[in-house]
């Protein structure tokens, strides 16, 4: 009976219901030794909009990769969790009243449905939730490690604040002077925080990097942000005697330095500043206090500054330097201070031309007109170090500068300390109290974890307080130390604190006594294969690996990095349609002609299609749960990876999904209407073991759109053939599966198969049958195709032209003519010129 309609639904149920209650996906509880294969995604914040086609393009990714590992006799641990903590919640408990972990709960359950209703092979036991307290236990846990190692201090400083969300961000979390969350303009609070010594591990941050299997984009912009910098620390003496240390870079520039910078918040500026410039030093002072770090240093293209009227001594000639305050240079950054050498350095040159300050050549080069040589050449006008080169000069300066003690080598880090603290209700709690008698005090681990109350009123109290500096029963408590009266820390942590080490719940989810058990996580450990988007290059990867780094330090993790391969999957972007007015309208209401333009089904106006980033206010985000209607899980799938390169951004379009479900059809209708069981012969024995090997190299390069591309080009073979051999059908629904898993369970028991596909084994290849013994050659004569033939695929080129020439159908199209020339293109064809 031949198949008039698919059931995709019917089938998708019905295979994810067994997959389930057969506990096909759960990980053992610890791998065989040289058998695992951990791989994870990226856990979503679980948003009130839900999934949009974006978020699976990584979940498909790995799930392809997981099914294919399994198949390939791997312990595979894959789970799913929540990164559920953070203000959108909270903003939305401020709006309608409703709880935070009601609002959370919701959107969990709804982003469960729809990963679920993809088939992914996650193993749902392993599930964790950031906001659960059985979770959050240990990541105040870990916060107490933190604070017994020095790593996590309280301090009150200028913080990046955002007006909008009433709380503290970290550097981090500021993109173009704005909250990277909310796009309002950032501003500058004195308020007391949490901060964790993150400068501590500045080193091993950048160099571990080296060992890792990571994109190099994302390599770069870590290495960036740590900032590591060589150089020397240089002793500058002010005309009264004062101590002002700088950081250099060039120490091989000092002869050419003409000024001094320092930092308007400088210990030393008042006291270098005279009483004529002292009006304009408080006034520049004041408005640097005003900005963020960000908008005096990367984002300031006019670099401006005041004299202080005070003079510093040049170390290296004694000459008598000016003073300047500057607020591109930070007080939180190296010594506060800058030597300025105009002649070698574009900002100080700009800064020199502005002001009038002397700009003195010290380096021999080839400069741009009207710019300075800022790169390596040979020193000049610097007594001891002309004649040398850069890097000679560098290293005798630095050996005259610690002979005269006057200044050492040093290394630099950019890095800042992380901000950690909240002040917001929808966090895990800072387990500290404050004791007017002992100070800070943590909570003791026994009494963690340490809860949120249940409040009324989430709203910001934006006096730099968090809401529950309100919950008076919940903030009053006693001292851990000695029992006297005492006062909970209020500010909350920030998200990125549950996904620091969510990976090792993972590995033990339900262990009560510890976060993770150590001889699970030697076991484990680490991550083989990370997937996610690139917008974490920078804050959740480095706040992961420096938690890492502090547990391996202190013996709970046995790996110096948590994550080996780390990968990331391109936006997925869309098609807008804009009418004449301006207004965008849905895909629901757009259909295409046959020039393949778009229309207003209503109207049928041509409407203006555009690529762009999905918005609602484009109207251009794809809700899958639309697509699984209309299409079914495995289309969706297959569509996901098929659109092009994995890590490259490319736009979802409904047109082009009916390709793919058109080949899924083809596959399910071949072999669902087989009159008679497939037939017992090799088949496409090389095809087949060239696609074997295509495909599985191609799923661990991910690169599974040329996969994809391979398996089409297989279907299309098994077509052609009268009688499709079951070796071929068998073959292809195996290498199928890990990306249509439902059509292919479903095809597999339809050929008689008793047990599950996702059980079987990944076929191998033979690099013996990867070249196909007999090769059928066509012959043309005059360029017309008047037969074919199968010959050898070693045979000699006379043994072609003889098969050729005595072909029947070949002799007769001759007839009487002359053949003036045989030629033949090997393995392809044979053309015969007569007249």
């Amino acid at each position: 009976m031949k198949t008039e309609h698919i059931p995709f639904g019917d089938i998708e149920k019905k295979w994810q219901d067994k997959w389930e209650a057969e506990g096909v996906f759960r990980a053992p509880k610890s791998p065989r030794p040289g058998k695992k294969f951990y791989c994870l995604d990226m856990f979503p914040y679980p948003s009130a909009a839900g999934l949009h086609v974006g978020h699976p393009e990584g979940y498909t990714a790995t799930d392809i990769l997981c099914r294919y590992k399994r198949m390939k006799d791997f312990d595979v641990l894959h789970p799913m969790g929540w990164d559920a903590f953070g203000l959108p919640a909270e903003n939305f408990a401020i709006a309608t009243g409703t709880h935070p972990a009601k609002i959370t709960k919701e959107n969990v359950d709804n982003f469960r449905r729809q990963i679920k209703s993809l088939g992914f092979s996650y193993d749902w036991d392993r599930e964790v939730d950031t906001t659960d307290p059985a979770y959050y236990k240990w990541t105040q846990w870990i916060f107490l490690q933190l604070y017994k190692k020095g790593l996590a201090y309280e301090s009150t400083a200028p913080i990046n604040w955002c007006p909008k969300d009433q709380t503290g961000l970290a550097n981090e979390e500021v993109f173009n002077g704005a909250c990277e969350r909310c796009g309002t303009k950032v501003e500058r609070k004195n308020i007391r925080q949490w901060v964790l010594r993150i400068t501590a591990y500045a080193d091993r941050l950048e160099s571990d990097l080296a060992g890792l299997d990571w994109p190099e984009s994302t390599i770069s912009m870590q290495r960036h942000w740590v900032g590591r910098s060589e150089g020397a620390e240089v002793s500058f003496k002010s005309e009264g005697g004062d101590e002002i240390k700088v950081f250099t870079t060039r120490p091989d520039t000092l002869f050419g330095a003409t000024y001094m910078v320092l930092a308007p918040e400088h210990a030393l500026v008042a006291k270098l500043t005279t009483p004529a410039q002292k009006a304009a030093v408080a006034a520049y002072a004041a408005a640097a206090g005003n900005k963020s770090d960000l908008e005096r240093t990367e984002l300031q293209k006019d670099k401006t500054g005041v004299a202080t009227g005070g003079f510093a001594i040049n170390p290296v000639n004694g000459e008598k330097i000016p003073v300047y305050i500057a607020d591109y240079v930070l007080g939180s950054y190296g010594t506060g201070a800058i030597m300025a050498v105009p002649a070698h350095d574009e900002r100080d040159h700009e800064f020199a031309t502005k002001y009038n300050i002397a700009i003195k050549t010290v380096v021999l080069g080839q400069a741009e007109d009207g710019k300075p040589f800022t790169g390596e050449g040979t020193a000049t006008n610097s007594g001891l170090l002309d004649g040398l080169t850069t890097p000679e000069a560098k290293k005798r300066m630095i050996a005259w500068l610690e002979e005269k003690s006057l200044g050492a080598k040093r290394v630099n880090y950019k890095l800042r300390d992380w901000l950690f603290s909240r002040q917001r209700y929808w966090g895990e709690p800072i387990p500290i109290v404050h004791c007017a008698k002992c100070g800070i005090v943590p909570v003791p681990e026994s009494q963690l974890p340490l809860r949120l109350p249940e409040v009324a009123d989430f709203k910001p109290t934006g006096t730099g307080e968090s809401p529950l500096a309100n919950v008076t029963d919940w903030v009053n408590t006693s001292c851990p130390a000695c029992g006297g009266a005492a006062k909970r820390e209020t500010n909350t942590m920030p998200q990125w604190a549950g996904s620091c080490w969510y990976y090792l719940r993972y590995i033990d989810p339900k262990n009560s006594s510890a976060a993770w058990g150590k001889e699970l996580e030697k076991a484990w450990g680490p991550v083989d294969c990370y997937v996610g988007g690139a917008e974490h290059a920078v804050l959740h990867l480095l706040y992961a690996r420096f938690w890492h780094k502090v547990l391996f330090d202190l013996g709970f993790v046995s790996t110096k990095e948590p994550f080996q391969k780390l990968r990331h999957q391109g936006m997925i972007l869309s098609y807008s349609n804009r009418d004449a007015k301006g207004n965008y309208h849905p895909y629901e209401d757009v259909e295409y002609d046959d020039q393949n333009r778009a229309k207003l089904a209503a109207t049928g106006e041509v409407l203006t299609s555009q690529v762009e980033k999905m918005s609602k206010s484009k109207k251009n985000v794809v809700n899958p749960d639309t697509v699984l209607k209309r299409y079914g899980a495995d289309s969706f799938r297959l569509y996901e990876m098929f659109m092009g390169p994995f890590e490259q951004a490319k736009p979802w379009d409904m047109r082009s999904i009916e390709g793919v479900h058109r080949f899924l059809r083809r596959a399910f209708i071949l072999i669902n209407d087989l009159e008679a069981p497939p037939a017992e012969g090799e088949g496409l024995v090389a095809l087949r073991h060239r696609t074997i090997k295509k495909v599985g190299e191609d799923i661990e390069a991910f690169g599974f759109n040329t996969a994809i591309s391979a398996l089409m080009i297989y279907l299309n073979a098994i077509h052609a053939e009268k009688a499709p051999a079951k070796a071929d059908l068998d073959a292809f629904l195996v290498l199928l599966n890990p990306f249509a898993p439902h059509l292919t369970e479903e095809l597999w028991q339809k050929l008689g198969h008793g047990d599950l596909l996702c059980r079987q084994t990944w076929p191998s290849w033979d690099a013996g049958h990867l070249v196909d013994s007999t090769i059928e050659y066509p012959v043309q004569v005059n360029g017309k195709l008047r037969a074919t033939f199968t010959i050898s695929a070693d045979a000699t080129e006379s043994a072609v032209k003889e098969a050729a020439l005595g072909h029947e159908k070949v002799k007769a199209a001759v007839g009487a003519q002359q053949i003036v020339k045989v030629i033949l293109i090997p393995k392809k064809l044979v053309n015969l010129v007569v007249k």
